[in-house]
């Protein structure tokens, strides 16, 4: 799952309209901004396997750390709890970023072979495999992404023009990626993988930068229903 984590970003902004696209990218996206430096470090590990499956040439070994349900748990809480007390915002805000955190296991339960740790240390492994089909996997990703986009893009305006060319740049750059990453060739090594997987942090920056050029639609005030007072004669 790739674009499917991003989806869920843009569409949170319409539950958490103060808090940043970068924030929401950097809460949905967490566990693979934190994998590849866990890789670096040889304390995660993943293989490159071409054909492994249908739609990544990647098998997972081990990522407990930034990748299983009770890690997850916790890192969204703590960022949760984190961007509440820093920036003195509401609860809700807080809570939509920590079940962003958790809905990264959530899709890659669903995308994954049965390799998703349920905990740290524990043998426990879920995954419906869904890469076991290219065609189901771009139709869900595809779809999750429209939606989430399309939410983004109603609940916002562009500020400037940079706000309208900024946003629609990013989502091209977005598929283009994810396409290129289905169809491309398998990367060399882990070492690739893992400094490719830091440049996520370059859509976090975007995302911020995007958003900065962007403002919450005002909604439309609900009517209220007023009775006509009785003619007198």
């Amino acid at each position: 799952m790739f674009i499917g984590h991003f989806a869920l970003g843009f569409g949170a902004k319409r539950a958490a309209p103060a808090v940043s696209l970068g924030t929401l990218f950097l809460a949905c996206q967490l566990a693979d901004l934190l994998w590849p430096t866990l890789l670096l470090l040889g304390i995660e590990v993943v293989k490159v396997q071409p054909g492994d499956t249908a739609v990544t040439p990647l098998t997972f070994v081990s990522y407990p750390y930034s990748h299983s349900l009770v890690a997850l748990l916790v890192w969204g809480a703590v960022f949760g709890a984190a961007y509440v007390l820093i920036r003195k915002s509401s609860v809700t805000a807080g809570v939509v970023i920590g079940a962003l955190v958790l809905s990264h296991w959530v899709l890659d339960v669903l995308t994954h072979r049965p390799d998703m740790p349920v905990t740290v240390g524990g043998p426990a492994r879920l995954g419906l495999d869904l890469w076991d089909s290219l065609p189901a996997t771009v139709a869900v990703e595809l779809l999750l992404f429209a939606v989430g986009v399309g939410l983004y893009a109603r609940f916002t305006a562009a500020r400037d023009r940079r706000g309208t060319f900024g946003f629609w740049g990013l989502v091209a750059f977005l598929l283009i990626v994810y396409f290129v990453n289905l169809f491309g060739p398998p990367p060399p090594g882990v070492n690739a993988v893992a400094w490719g997987a830091q440049a996520l942090w370059l859509l976090v920056i975007w995302g911020y930068w995007v958003d900065r050029h962007r403002q919450v639609r005002a909604l439309p005030r609900a009517t209220v229903f007023q009775p006509r007072r009785p003619t007198t004669v």
